[in-house]
């Protein structure tokens, strides 16, 4: 029965983190099975985590380790639960967020409940319009150097089950099984890829950053989503006492600020007469800087917007050109729309809230991917100009076939 364990867990949210951690997809961790493998046993698979959890008895596996590429050069690291494990840790995090989710503060917008990225974009963009300056900050590392001390005090202090506290500790202290198989041991972190690391990271940086603003620094308007974050100064002056003392702070929590990527903007526009040397900053994929806008009486004037980086635009003419579109000739367009849809969908929800024209150029490098497929699949299309023929006409009559023909960027002869 189960009250006879010593630690009360239902099984009902056993099988609730099962069904969020499906939704999620993911790869397999060390173990190399799948949910799909998983499911074959399901029941019985679902019964062993919840005896295991509530008996005390439970011991995560090492952690998967996958180098992932930068938008910027170089890798990091994720780590990747089995699927055990991440069962285990949505079980602790459906029991752990209600604790933490009332005190935290309304612009912490990463990970959270009925919170997205284009609220935080949305405020941001508000307020460079009522303060002169931005102090843009990126932490370096964040996933990798949380101490391990710290973050358990924190963990301590909000947990309502002794359980949690228990597994917490030993998911952080779960070493890295490496791609050679050799496994490294973990003293520091919260593996970028477990299910319930984007929460500790966000309990830690609530007092590390959120609270500290809020008693320090009232005046100060702030976003932050999970280690990028901004905040809004009304003078250069202030910007800098502040980013001295921000350096300081995440120093005492055991962190450190990325300077290469930690910098002052003057947020330009038609009515602010000074000049700085930096008058843009990126947030969530988006550069912020002066652009032309249209007034409701259809006249010019230079706002201080956000729209789709350059940054961004590199990174997903990269992901498409990895896709190698033009080799699949045995592919037909309906499975080469079934393939990438959901991708292009994605990019659009996210680089359309502001500025939307800025994704156009992507959008349209996808088409000339889809004319060169065309021209390799089918012989009597081998001129580009009779290739874009045929792909237009599809598009005009299927728009629905590929996310951006939906919007209206199709492909065109000439």
């Amino acid at each position: 029965m189960q009250g006879t364990k010593p630690y009360d867990i239902s099984k009902n949210v056993v099988y609730e983190a099962y069904k969020s951690v499906k939704a999620n997809k993911g790869t397999y961790g060390i173990d190399e099975i799948s949910i799909e493998e998983f499911e074959i046993n399901l029941k019985d698979n679902l019964y062993k985590i919840w005896n295991r959890m509530s008996s005390g008895t439970y011991f995560p596996k090492p952690v998967r380790a996958v180098a992932i590429p930068k938008k910027n050069g170089g890798t990091r690291i994720l780590g990747i639960p089995t699927v055990e494990d991440r069962i285990a840790q949505m079980v602790a995090k459906m029991y752990l967020e209600p604790s933490v989710e009332p005190i935290f503060y309304a612009d912490s917008y990463g990970y959270r409940p009925n919170k997205s990225m284009k609220e935080a974009l949305g405020a941001t963009r508000e307020r460079c319009w009522r303060s002169n300056y931005v102090l843009e900050f990126d932490i370096k590392g964040l996933f990798d150097n949380i101490r391990h001390d710290y973050l358990m005090i924190l963990v301590k202090r909000h947990a309502k089950h002794d359980w949690i506290v228990l597994y917490i500790e030993r998911w952080l202290k779960a070493p890295f099984q490496m791609q050679d198989n050799s496994i490294v041991p973990r003293t520091a972190g919260t593996p970028q890829g477990g299910v319930i690391s984007p929460l500790l990271a966000n309990l830690f940086l609530h007092y590390a950053f959120d609270d500290f603003m809020e008693k320090e620094f009232p005046s100060i308007r702030w976003a932050r989503y999970a280690d990028d974050g901004v905040t809004h100064c009304v003078s250069l002056k202030q910007a800098k006492y502040l980013l001295k003392r921000l350096d300081e702070r995440f120093k005492r929590c055991g962190l450190e600020l990325n300077l290469e990527k930690t910098k002052i903007a003057y947020c330009k526009d038609a009515d602010r007469k000074d000049n700085y040397d930096n008058m843009s900053f990126d947030f969530l994929g988006y550069t912020f800087r002066p652009r032309h806008a249209k007034n409701k009486y259809g006249k010019f004037f230079t706002n201080f917007l956000p729209a789709m980086s350059d940054k961004a635009k590199k990174a997903v003419r990269k992901e498409v050109k990895i896709w190698k579109l033009q080799l699949k000739s045995d592919k037909s367009l309906d499975d080469i729309a079934a393939m990438f849809n959901s991708k292009i969908q994605g990019w659009i929800n996210h680089y359309t809230y502001f500025y939307k024209s800025e994704i156009y150029g992507v959008m349209r490098y996808i088409n000339s991917c889809l004319v060169r497929w065309a021209r390799r699949k089918f012989k009597k299309l081998k001129s580009r100009t009779r290739a874009e023929q045929w792909l237009g006409d599809i598009a005009k009559r299927d728009r629905n076939l590929f996310a951006h023909w939906k919007i209206g960027i199709l492909p065109t002869a000439g």
